[in-house]
């Protein structure tokens, strides 16, 4: 989209540079705000709040503050998307995906350290099951909210603000 112009907000300066690179390579209009994710979101509206990996860090009460910031930043019709690391609904299908994700970097070739090193990181997470999440998105207002993808422990859900009724809709 020709007209798209983006906010990013990451605590990680390391991360903004590399994303800011990227998109003035590409001629991207954006802006940068180093902010952590339970600081106050930038001003303006927006037709489209995204995030991926980085809202599972935050504890239920701090994903559900979000999410209401989130939903009262988009502007009517507006998309909210979460890519994220989610927990599984039960404490026995969440050592399930444990154990699958495992598997799998084995397969790819991790080794006990890096195996180590990752699950030390995964310590601090704070992954929720999907279908709580997506009720709380359905709390704070928006509609159609769903699960679009899934698969063990990473989903991608989200929902839109309502749109205006045409009574209320100007032009």
């Amino acid at each position: 989209m020709p007209e798209a112009r983006l906010t990013l907000v990451d605590a990680a300066p390391k991360m903004l540079a590399v994303a800011t690179e990227h998109l003035t390579g590409r001629g991207v209009p954006h802006r940068v705000v180093l902010a952590d994710l339970a600081d106050p979101l930038p001003e303006g509206r927006y037709d489209a709040v995204v995030s991926a990996l980085a809202i599972h860090h935050l504890d239920d009460a701090g994903k559900r503050d979000l999410y209401r910031r989130a939903a009262e930043a988009l502007t009517p019709g507006g998309a909210f998307v979460n890519a994220e690391q989610v927990a599984g609904p039960t404490a026995a299908l969440d050592r399930r995906y444990h154990q699958v994700w495992l598997s799998q970097i084995v397969e790819r070739g991790s080794d006990a350290d890096e195996i180590a090193a990752a699950e030390q990181r995964m310590a601090y997470d704070r992954p929720a099951p999907v279908g709580e999440q997506c009720r709380w998105l359905t709390e704070v207002g928006l509609v159609d909210v769903d699960c679009f993808f899934k698969a063990w422990r990473f989903a991608v859900f989200g929902g839109h603000a309502p749109e205006l009724p045409d009574s209320v809709r100007i032009g």
